[in-house]
């Protein structure tokens, strides 16, 4: 990207993520999750030994530090048994990414963007029918479970 491009473009995602719902934000967070792992999907393909290692490990981390962030976030108070639950799963897909990333191997890999995806979906789903006045709890309390 040139200069100005990419000036516009971070510009454009910090007016995006500020100006977002909580329910927004959650979604922005499993799309960048998804995104930094599907990258790290395409190091297992480079031949160059330094461009896999670092492409995977890279991008596993950052996926891992938003997954991180999700976890940190979960209000274990309101959320209840669905705060625990989310939050056993999101520690078992911290602990397979770490062992993709440090063994090279893509099965984990696949496991968490796989078990994303589906958490990806659901959301975007649920905001969609509190767009569309589906009934559906209030965003705080989702919030506090999310």
């Amino acid at each position: 990207m040139t200069n100005s491009l990419n000036h516009r473009y971070q510009s454009y995602r910090q007016v995006a993520t500020q100006t977002a719902s909580p329910g927004q934000l959650v979604l922005m967070l499993y799309d960048g999750a998804i995104r930094f792992l599907e990258r790290a999907r395409q190091g297992f393909s480079f031949e160059d030994p330094q461009m896999h290692n670092q492409t995977i490990n890279n991008n596993i981390l950052r996926a891992q530090d938003i997954i991180n962030e999700l976890n940190m976030s979960l209000n274990m108070e309101a959320g209840g048994e669905f705060s625990d639950n989310l939050r056993q799963l999101y520690n078992y897909l911290l602990w397979r990414l770490d062992q993709s990333n440090r063994t090279k191997q893509d099965e984990g890999l696949e496991e968490v963007l796989n078990r994303l995806t589906v958490l990806r979906d659901a959301w975007a789903q649920m905001l969609r029918n509190q767009t569309n006045g589906a009934p559906v709890k209030d965003e705080t309390t989702i919030m506090a479970a999310a």
